[in-house]
C-alpha cells in the first residue's frame, strides 16, 4: 500500500517518516518529494507499505498524528493521473 503524508514538517526527514509508521508494520521505503529548484521539501511525501492491512492500520494511527513536531495527514495514495508534461 501507497500511503500520502501531506502537512509534513519542512525540517522532516524519510527516516522521520519510516521510524513513525514502522511501528505498524514492514515500511518497505519513505519518501519526501523535493522540489527541483529549490532543492526543499514540497510538505508531502509517500510510505509504501507491503501490506494492506498493515497499511490501513498506520493511516489510522497516524493520520492526525505528529512527525517532527508537526501534525500530518495519512492517507492511502490515488494513482496519478496521466499527463503533466510540456507536450503531453
Amino acid at each position: 500500500m501507497n500511503i500520502y503524508i501531506g502537512n509534513l514538517s519542512y525540517t522532516a526527514t524519510e527516516d522521520d517518516l519510516r521510524k513513525a509508521f514502522s511501528p505498524y508494520g514492514t515500511v518497505d521505503s519513505a519518501r519526501i518529494i523535493i522540489d527541483r529548484a529549490t532543492g526543499k521539501s514540497k510538505g508531502f511525501g509517500f510510505v509504501s507499505m507491503p501490506d494492506d492491512t498493515e497499511g490501513r492500520a498506520a493511516i489510522a494511527a497516524m493520520n492526525g498524528g505528529e512527525v517532527a513536531g508537526r501534525k500530518i495527514r495519512a492517507d492511502e495514495a490515488r494513482p496519478r493521473e496521466g499527463g503533466g508534461g510540456f507536450g503531453r
